[in-house]
């Protein structure tokens, strides 16, 4: 990726970070936490990777993501948005009575969604049929799974490991298939090593036969080259350890298990943003002045704040 594209993607990932903020704010519940963590990943491939077609979205040959962590779904909505599948001003219907957009993944409601996620531990499983299922079809397309590190201690999350390498040898193996760990290491009761420790987690997937990437979940330099990496490997699927962080681009709600699902009020939610922005709270007034946008999105929630 050149270093114009990098920065393009970055500048939306924090875009999106802004409207998570907005929309959980607005909704009064979901999931920050996991939704922060998640974004880099997302953006990385809805706006540089993936091959889709929003006017399109059961186009055969289109590369599918499934996000089996699916609370964290204000995230996908976020960068489906970006991609052209549903307005910006749809975001805000996040949770409301008749919207597309639910708490959870909806594929019956809003096109460009994959699969019915939530029940935590099922996407890995469902990423495993439609990979073999577009492999059989002769179809170029490529799945990726985005599983959450609670979810992962699931049994059927390690059924579907253990099946992953195996499915489709010797003729059709899964090796369009990536599955990415968002390893934030908070679930909703807390600490993940606390409840039931993942480790070792890389040395796991490889006894099953799974080539694996650690990297840094929030640099796109290297989320990209390592689906790079995952493309270009042949005859089995691939697992990516994304090292993240909890709510990361917030630092009073990083690493912090009790934004794993609070949506922020407005007052927080706007001092959510002016962090997301890195402008210091002295400074803010004078650079509300000059970013219009932000400064709309400001008002609204404290208009909010006063319902």
């Amino acid at each position: 990726m050149a270093p114009s594209d990098i920065k393009r993607v970055e500048a939306i990932a924090r875009a999106c970070r802004v409207q998570i903020i907005r929309m959980l704010a607005h909704a009064g519940s979901g999931h920050p936490g996991g939704s922060l963590s998640v974004i880099d990943i997302l953006t990385t491939l809805f706006i540089n990777r993936l091959r889709i077609d929003p006017g399109r979205p059961d186009w055969p040959d289109r590369d599918r993501v499934v996000l089996s962590k699916g609370h964290c779904v204000p995230a996908l909505y976020c960068v489906m948005a970006k991609a052209g599948f549903l307005p910006e001003r749809e975001l805000l219907t996040l949770r409301k009575l008749g919207s597309r957009l639910q708490g959870h993944p909806d594929r019956a409601a809003l096109p460009g969604i994959e699969a019915a996620t939530g029940s935590l531990g099922q996407g890995l499983s469902i990423s495993l049929g439609m990979a073999l299922g577009v492999r059989l079809a002769g179809s170029p397309a490529r799945v990726y799974c985005i599983l959450g590190d609670g979810e992962t201690q699931e049994g059927q999350v390690w059924e579907a490991a253990m099946a992953g390498p195996k499915l489709g040898q010797p003729t059709h193996p899964l090796d369009n298939l990536c599955v990415i760990l968002d390893y934030n290491g908070i679930q909703l009761d807390g600490f993940v090593k606390k409840i039931m420790d993942l480790e070792p987690i890389v040395e796991k997937w490889r006894s099953f036969g799974w080539p694996v990437l650690e990297i840094d979940g929030h640099e796109v330099r290297q989320i990209d080259k390592a689906l790079d990496q995952a493309a270009a490997t042949r005859g089995t699927p691939t697992f990516i350890v994304a090292h993240t962080v909890k709510g990361k681009g917030v630092p009073f709600m990083e690493n912090d298990p009790e934004w794993h699902g609070k949506a922020p009020k407005p007052g927080e939610a706007i001092r959510a943003i002016r962090e997301i922005l890195a402008v210091s709270e002295a400074a803010w007034d004078e650079y509300l002045k000059t970013d219009h946008a932000t400064a709309e999105i400001v008002a609204e929630l404290q208009r909010l704040g006063k319902a």
